[in-house]
């Protein structure tokens, strides 16, 4: 018997870099990602300015950077 949970395509969420917060992050859940009230979970803070991506440890939404982008002062 198989048990295991089938896979769910990966949600990806492409910002501009004015859509970071002054920390270079975003939280999700976000409208962005267009989830509903219902289906939403504790709200979490990621990091997206660092690596350019980040991805949400409750939904696994992955939040990134569209090319050419950047934050702040960094290339």
């Amino acid at each position: 018997m198989n048990t295991a949970t089938p896979m769910r395509p990966e949600t990806v969420v492409e910002l501009l870099a004015k859509d970071l917060n002054g920390q270079g992050g975003v939280f999700c859940p976000s409208a962005k990602a267009g989830m509903k009230l219902w289906n939403t979970h504790p709200r979490v803070f990621l990091d997206v300015a660092h690596t350019g991506a980040a991805k949400c440890p409750y939904c696994g939404t992955v939040y990134k950077l569209k090319e050419g982008e950047h934050f702040g002062g960094t290339h």
